[in-house]
């Protein structure tokens, strides 16, 4: 069977054995310390240590490829969007220029552009692991339960979890009609040209929709004859009390992160300047 794109993949880590809490707070302080920070000294050290914390999770980079193409493709239009609108930013950051070669106008290759970029694909590769860590490592019932207890509504924090249970399910779905459909004869490969193929998408979107809408009734249903929503709070099953672990990574996400602020704003700059 295929493997599921962004569900929980169940393993016996020391990620895994973390609370749903605990690995929410340290997403948030670890891409919020990637997020400000320019100094790539900094940057690198992050991404060497998000390397270190996906190798420990257990999780294969086949389990989560599709996400991970996905986003470097993203990655890349990214890059070149930013040099297509603004190919002098990195000469205006660090006030020179060494420019390695002249296209046309106002387009050339520098050596401060090139390290401006460089700086933001570093931070695309430092928050990518944890942010995918944090989904597939994290039930979606612990999730709804990590954010209701930081202070989001219940409400909306089952919203949330339903919503991460429901990409299985959709993808389930997807790969049963997709199937049905070929064996009536409707051919989505290689083999047909793409507007063909784009027709005989439609034949699969359509069944999906179909069948996304009538799995939301069921379950709208289904909550409001079991009265969700009518308390102010709610207990939670899949809660879980703090311990050790917990505390040693909140102690060293936050030192992680009080010392990359620190670095990066002792002199009034975020920017690392090599140059």
């Amino acid at each position: 069977m295929a493997v599921e794109m962004l569900a929980y993949i169940k393993r016996n880590s020391p990620i895994h054995q973390l609370t749903g809490v605990t690995k929410l707070l340290c997403f948030i302080m670890w891409s919020t310390a990637a997020m400000l920070t320019y100094d790539t000294r900094i940057l690198l050290l992050l991404l060497a240590a998000s390397i270190a914390i996906f190798i420990v999770s257990q999780i294969k980079i086949r389990e989560v490829s599709f996400v991970l193409i996905f986003i470097l493709a993203f990655l890349l239009l990214n890059n070149i969007a930013i040099y297509l609108f603004s190919p002098q930013e990195g000469v205006k950051i660090y006030g020179t220029s060494h420019v390695l070669f002249e296209i046309a106008g106002r387009y050339n290759i520098t050596l401060e552009q090139l390290f401006y970029q460089f700086n933001i694909t570093i931070k695309y590769f430092t928050i990518i692991p944890a942010a995918i860590l944090f989904i597939v490592t994290t039930h979606p019932s612990e999730f709804a339960a990590s954010l209701n207890r930081i202070g989001v509504s219940y409400k909306i924090s089952y919203s949330v979890a339903l919503a991460l249970r429901y990409i299985p399910d959709i993808q389930r779905d997807f790969r049963n009609i997709a199937i049905s459909q070929q064996a009536r004869g409707i051919d989505m490969s290689n083999k047909e040209k793409l507007p063909k193929r784009l027709k005989n998408a439609a034949s699969i979107i359509v069944p999906l929709i179909l069948s996304s809408l009538d799995r939301i009734e069921i379950i709208s249903n289904a909550m409001e004859l079991r009265g969700f929503g009518k308390n102010q709070k709610r207990t939670w099953y899949s809660a879980r009390p703090f311990k050790r672990k917990d505390y040693i990574a909140l102690v060293l996400v936050s030192t992680a992160f009080i010392l990359t602020l620190l670095i990066t704003f002792h002199d009034g700059n975020r920017f690392y300047n090599p140059f």
